[in-house]
């Protein structure tokens, strides 16, 4: 059995932006039931030299929107990174989720071997799309995505696992 890109790409995006909304809402409920204003969680950060809450949300949107342009071709919307509360970075999330649902799998598909080239300042790399996804699109996301949740984890968040992982495979009775 071979997994197309679209199969490995969009179905995975679309779960960990989806629980990502979910853990936004479990920080927001957790600062209103404990009087903490949200901006102070909005704007926490695990260590001084990393982004906080809000950029590991644009930067996980980010990463999710340019793997589905990088490798469909169809752009993405340009989101302006001023996100400063809960529901503005919910609809954030929203609207990434809306572009990547759009992407058909023969749009998607179509991208495996496109060369893709990313810079990084002065420095820069080359993938065919297949690469770029398993080599830096879908471990970056998760990057943030992790990250995030474990800002809000940090400033007390009621947050689990199975929050991060959401619901899991089928369930059997015995």
């Amino acid at each position: 059995m071979s997994l197309s890109l679209h199969q490995i790409a969009i179905p995975t995006l679309l779960r960990g932006l989806r629980q990502l909304g979910h853990v936004l809402e479990i920080g927001a409920r957790h600062a209103a039931e404990h009087g903490i204003d949200p901006a102070t969680l909005v704007q926490a950060r695990l260590a001084p030299d990393m982004l906080p809450l809000s950029a590991q949300i644009q930067r996980a949107s980010d990463t999710a929107k340019g793997t589905g342009e990088r490798l469909s071709g169809v752009p993405s919307p340009r989101l302006a990174d001023t996100e400063t509360t809960f529901d503005e970075l919910q609809a954030r999330l929203a609207a990434t989720v809306s572009y990547l649902a759009s992407l058909t799998p023969e749009q998607v598909d179509a991208g495996s071997e496109r060369e893709i080239t990313l810079k990084f300042g002065k420095l820069g790399t080359r993938f065919n799309g297949a690469d770029y996804l398993l080599q830096f699109g879908l471990p970056n996301f998760h990057f943030h995505v992790a990250t995030a949740y474990d800002i809000l984890r940090n400033q007390g968040a009621p947050l689990g696992k199975l929050d991060y992982l959401g619901a899991i495979g089928t369930p059997i009775s015995e």
